[in-house]
């Protein structure tokens, strides 16, 4: 399982690795840029909480092209590690929140009222913000902040039911449907405020609505339909549900959440190691 630097990275990873020891397989963590790590030597690599590599993608993708046995595979890394990856999913007829892509060299233009702006490669809120229609100049500075860094951006118009809603993640497990979440508003806060405590608190259970499942689903169905694992994070618009990301890197997976997502993890993986 591969996992970035640091201590207690991630609450699912120890759940994990139990229900691996449960199902007879052996597992270990291991950091992904760690060039001590043989990755040949295993019969399989599952990207989990490799948190680290947004400001860095390209290290990051490079590691994930060598290994040969890896889940999920290079390909979709390579797709779903960049929030490009929206423009296409709307060419394919899926309901996005309406984005607007400003690429390095670019120069921004923002919507009316409160909207987002967080750079096209990135994890969780982790450089992303939120600002009113008087903040456009705190705003061309965040662009450009992140264009210095060599950073492709996205802008989109803030979805008021998030702060009532809340995101609604959709995780499935080897292609079903497993259970779903409610990912409470992270943007209302100072990005020094959105600490592991906080980020906790805004996560609850959800019951998945049909609608939202079928929308889901369907996006799922379009070429990952046989993942090992994935989210789709969806909003509530006045035209239905709307893919905010999907997630096929290394999202997290609730699995404390869900009394037996953690074996369903776990037997996927075995039948793939085997």
């Amino acid at each position: 399982m591969a996992t970035c630097a640091g201590v207690d990275v991630d609450a699912d990873e120890p759940i994990l690795l139990q229900a691996l020891a449960e199902a007879g397989v052996p597992a270990q963590l291991e950091v992904w840029d760690d060039p001590s790590v043989d990755w040949d030597r295993f019969d399989l690599v599952v990207i989990r909480s490799t948190w680290d590599y947004a400001a860095r993608r390209d290290e990051f993708l490079a590691w994930a092209g060598g290994v040969e046995r890896l889940a999920n595979p290079f390909p979709v890394v390579e797709y779903s590690s960049d929030k490009h990856y929206l423009a296409d999913l709307e060419r394919r007829g899926h309901r996005i929140v309406a984005t607007t892509f400003v690429d390095v060299g670019d120069e921004p233009s923002f919507p009316g009222g409160d909207f987002v702006v967080k750079p096209c490669v990135g994890a969780g809120s982790i450089d992303a913000d939120r600002y009113g229609p008087d903040e456009l100049d705190r705003a061309r500075d965040h662009v450009a902040r992140l264009h210095a860094e060599g950073r492709d951006v996205i802008v989109q118009p803030y979805v008021d039911t998030v702060d009532q809603l809340g995101e609604r993640a959709m995780v499935y497990i080897d292609g079903t449907f497993s259970h779903a979440m409610t990912k409470g508003a992270m943007l209302n806060v100072t990005a020094t405020d959105r600490d592991a405590l906080f980020r906790r608190e805004q996560m609850s259970p959800a019951r998945a609505e049909p609608d939202a499942l079928e929308v889901a689903s369907s996006v799922l169905a379009g070429g990952f339909a046989d993942l090992l694992y994935a989210r789709v994070d969806l909003v509530s618009t006045p035209a239905g549900w709307a893919i905010m990301e999907l997630e096929l890197v290394e999202p997290s997976l609730f699995l404390a959440y869900d009394d037996v997502a953690a074996t369903r993890l776990a037997e996927a993986i075995r039948r793939r190691v085997e």
